[in-house]
């Protein structure tokens, strides 16, 4: 790369320098100087220049000249060079189980293959550099000079004018006033600086590749570490990277005032600059339930929680912090509310884990039903059923006040587990079921395809988590958890009838008539149905299996329904196994006390 980077750096000087020169001539003078350095075989198809034209695709050859102030930039997506070692096994991981580093991200962006031209007021004028100067009036003169290796521009009657580490924004009057010396009046001068040469850095210490790149004067530091790959994140320091000239110290920086206030050195790089990445400082390693989980870097001797803290900006919910590390040689370990851990003071290597250890002491309980008041209350951990129904306001024209029911989150979750273990057991009972001949094993396979047809629908179904606490008019005063919604059904005179029925719907309550009746209404039975089993769901949530034969014309001893009840006629289940029978039966025995629903 190095090589590449070389030849087309020179090219670039002698397109500038030499404009008569055909291009033809220039890249035949490229070719044959990276014939001479890199076997031909060696050279992976890349191109010399970064061409701006929206035309020239991918490896494409330039036709033209290159931009001013652009160089090789084409990034090798991975490929290694003959001889070049692969970075992971020269820099394999200290430990894969800490978090990144603090300002990792900030190398993951794309930047160092955006161009620039170089100029701007803080540019400081360098050997090589293309200045266009303009005289008219009493003497006219229109020119384009090249700052020599001694820093001068050589204007004819005038002299050499030294315009070395002039800013660009004072260049134009540093050679008017040179040349107004000499020319009094009459003579109007405007100077331009045109092209700005490439400079040569060379970067070490702690990044992933160090070495020499190119780069403009007015690059960021970001520009180069990015070249270099980013710093080392296992041993490299994100608080002191020193720029050194000449071996003297002209600047530090610290990363983490970018990262955090967005601050970066107004520096002016020069050619053989030195960009030294320092190695690693202090590291705490920070989990949990923080908004920047990471590994941060501390320069002070001094480390105290609130300095972690101001870094990693806890979650509000967060009540204590785990400290884990070294003290005096032998591992310790402390776990600390969050206050005190303000004054705490860590150490190099320290992890920390931080927690939501504080249960919750107050309640969001849920009113839904017929209720009047508001839907919304917040109660006490120990808060019982009964204590909050007495500020519950109802119309008992209409909230059927003795049917309330429950619905929680922890038993619609239990109840999801039931029903998954039961379908497992089902899945299992059809796929190892032996059998004894080739016709009995195409059976086995006609039944699994339907079996698993039904576990896959029967999945998605989604348990009430009903908590039945009123039967008879009594109300059991259980106690409350965090999310229960109470439900408090509205009075109604109709009979819900459903499943395997011709039209399901909903009848007026009638009661001289037996659950047959109600059937009959809703269509009579489908061919699906069982005749034997019916399901009937109260308001309250209690589920009852009733034979339909028993209750047939409201014979002595049959169930009568009540308003508010629903009747479910489940389907008929036709299989060749008995287990197989016994496990779909059960199981739509689940979905529809747990649901109020067969799918």
């Amino acid at each position: 790369m190095l090589k590449r980077t070389c030849a087309g750096f020179l090219s670039f000087l002698l397109i500038t320098q030499s404009s008569a020169q055909s291009v033809e001539e220039l890249i035949q003078q490229q070719a044959q100087q990276q014939n001479s350095n890199v076997p031909s075989a060696a050279v992976p198809n890349t191109q010399i220049f970064q061409s701006t034209d929206p035309n020239v695709i991918g490896n494409q050859e330039p036709t033209g000249l290159p931009s001013q102030g652009q160089y090789n930039t084409t990034t090798r997506q991975g490929i290694l060079l003959p001889g070049e070692a692969n970075i992971r096994d020269l820099l394999p991981e200290v430990d894969n189980k800490l978090s990144p580093p603090y300002g990792a991200n900030i190398f993951a962006g794309g930047y160092e293959t955006e161009r620039a031209d170089g100029l701007n007021d803080n540019y400081l004028i360098a050997a090589g550099d293309k200045i266009s100067i303009w005289m008219w009036g009493a003497v006219t003169f229109n020119n384009v000079v090249t700052v020599d290796n001694q820093g001068n521009v050589f204007i004819p009657n005038i002299g050499p004018i030294n315009v070395l580490n002039v800013p660009a924004s004072q260049v134009n009057s540093l050679v008017a006033s040179k040349i107004k010396a000499i020319y009094k009046k009459n003579v109007e001068v405007y100077v331009n600086l045109l092209t700005a040469t490439p400079v040569s850095v060379f970067i070490t210490g702690s990044v992933i590749r160090p070495g020499q790149y190119a780069g403009m004067a007015s690059d960021s530091i970001l520009y180069f570490l990015k070249r270099a790959g980013g710093i080392d994140s296992d041993r490299g320091s994100y608080r002191e990277i020193n720029i050194l000239r000449n071996g003297e110290l002209v600047n530090t920086f610290d990363l983490y005032s970018f990262i955090r206030f967005g601050k970066l050195p107004n520096i002016s790089f020069k050619d053989q600059d030195v960009i030294f990445v320092l190695d690693q400082k202090s590291v705490i390693n920070v989990t949990g339930k923080v908004r920047n989980p990471f590994r941060f870097e501390f320069g002070e001797k001094e480390i105290t929680g609130q300095d972690l803290i101001e870094f990693a900006k806890p979650l509000t919910q967060t009540s204590h912090v785990a400290v884990m590390g070294k003290r005096n040689g032998n591992p310790f370990s402390v776990y600390l509310p969050l206050v005190d851990f303000k004054n705490y003071q860590l150490e190099d290597g320290d992890k920390l884990y931080f927690n939501d250890d504080l249960h919750a002491q107050i309640y969001d309980i849920e009113i839904m039903g017929s209720y009047l008041g508001p839907s919304y209350f917040a109660v006490k951990k120990n808060t019982k059923l009964h204590d909050l129904l007495s500020y519950v306001q109802v119309d008992e024209y209409l909230a059927d006040f003795s049917s309330v029911y429950i619905l929680r989150e922890s038993v619609k979750l239990e109840q999801k587990d039931i029903l998954d273990k039961s379908l497992d057991r089902l899945e299992r009972s059809v796929y190892f079921a032996p059998t004894g001949s080739t016709g009995e094993a195409s059976i086995r396979s006609q039944e699994a395809k339907l079996v698993s047809e039904f576990v896959e629908r029967a999945r998605q179904i989604e348990p009430l988590g009903r908590v039945i606490v009123a039967d008879g008019g009594n109300i059991a005063n259980i106690a409350l958890e965090q999310g229960d919604k109470i439900v408090i059904p509205a009075k109604t005179d109709l009979i819900q009838i459903g499943g395997e029925v011709l039209m399901p719907q909903a009848v007026v309550y009638n009661k001289d008539a037996s659950i047959e009746d109600y059937i009959a209404w809703a269509g009579g039975y489908s061919d699906r149905a069982d005749y034997e089993k019916l399901v009937i769901i109260h308001a309250n949530g209690l589920s009852e299996f009733v034979d339909a034969q028993d209750n047939w014309f409201g014979e002595e001893g049959s169930t009568k329904l009540v308003p508010g009840d629903k009747v479910i006629v489940l389907p008929k289940i036709e299989t060749k196994t008995m287990q197989t029978v016994k496990d779909i039966t059960q199981i739509l025995y689940q979905i529809a006390v747990t649901a109020n629903a067969i799918n």
